[in-house]
């Protein structure tokens, strides 16, 4: 993809700016701007957080490794940055992943899917077939790759004046105009902030597509799974809504991370001890040059993972 005149092409080490970015965005989807932030966050959280180390993720974060005696230290280095998606062989066809961890002798290891929609809800159906389709087909080639998905969602309120809501309701029947419907069909919450019926929908598929736990079980579920509504009000630009998915639900964004480390740490480490030196993910010296203030984005919503 071609990126918007003035945006960057390349990894950046971002927090919630990146989804204030999403919530914000008003050029073309097409040039996928309003996602690629998202990407980013991801692949440098997995390096930050995760401990996995920089030159095995695509795109590649702006970060090098110094080895200070017995331990790693974290560097920001925005000059070793890339972009782009990683090409996967899947069972039926290639796929471009949006983030991969690739380890060197075994493959890719990790992948995180990052899709966002910020109106035309009607669509989300087409969005299910195309989410079950690209698990299989990754699955197929590679079961025991840890697969996760975030689905970022505008939350687009309903107009709070009675005037406004009945022309709302009239723009979904038969009799109004395309662009009518379209409108109607951004709105992503209810008057009160309930999600409209295709959301919890939406929601009910992606509980049966999570939760995969060996590599033994149903390819066509994800290791993980992640649905956001993300708040697009002035003061809030960004944020999850807190209500929705509900606070127990296996889907929330909080528990998505922990997630990936858990299933990557079950394969790839616990139950392959003579491959440790390869996979087992790194702790970084806490007095880490990237770690330092002024450094360190002030607003990370993950702690560092180190000694």
């Amino acid at each position: 993809m071609t990126p918007e005149p003035g945006v960057p092409n390349v990894c950046q080490w971002l927090g919630r700016t990146a989804f204030q970015q999403f919530a914000t965005f008003a050029g073309a989807t097409q040039s996928q701007a309003h996602i690629k932030p998202v990407h980013w966050y991801v692949a440098s959280r997995l390096v930050v957080e995760g401990g996995f180390h920089p030159d095995d993720v695509r795109p590649r974060p702006p970060f090098a490794v110094e080895q200070q005696g017995r331990q790693k230290a974290l560097v920001h280095a925005p000059n070793l940055a890339s972009g782009g998606e990683h090409t996967l062989l899947g069972g039926l066809k290639t796929k471009d992943v949006d983030v991969v961890v690739t380890k060197p002798g075994l493959g890719p290891v990790i992948a995180v899917s990052c899709k966002g929609m910020t109106g035309a809800l009607r669509n989300l159906t087409n969005r299910m077939e195309e989410t079950v389709g690209d698990c299989t087909n990754i699955h197929i080639t590679y079961p025991a790759l840890v697969f996760a998905y975030l689905f970022l969602i505008r939350a687009n309120q309903i107009p709070q004046t009675q005037d406004v809501t009945a022309e709302l309701e009239k723009a979904v029947s038969e009799e109004e105009t395309p662009s009518k419907q379209l409108a109607a069909n951004d709105i992503a919450l209810q008057l009160g902030g309930e999600p409209v019926e295709s959301i919890r929908r939406f929601y009910s598929a992606l509980l049966e597509l999570h939760g995969r736990r060996g590599i033994r079980n149903d390819i066509s579920r994800y290791e993980a799974i992640a649905l956001a509504l993300i708040d697009t009000s002035v003061d809030k630009a960004g944020a999850n809504l807190m209500g929705f998915p509900p606070s127990e639900s296996p889907l929330r964004f909080e528990q998505l991370f922990s997630t990936i480390y858990l299933r990557y740490d079950e394969r790839f480490v616990y139950a392959a001890p003579t491959l440790k030196s390869v996979t087992e993910r790194i702790e970084w010296a806490s007095d880490s040059p990237a770690f330092q203030p002024g450094v360190l984005p002030s607003d990370l919503d993950y702690e560092p993972r180190v000694t």
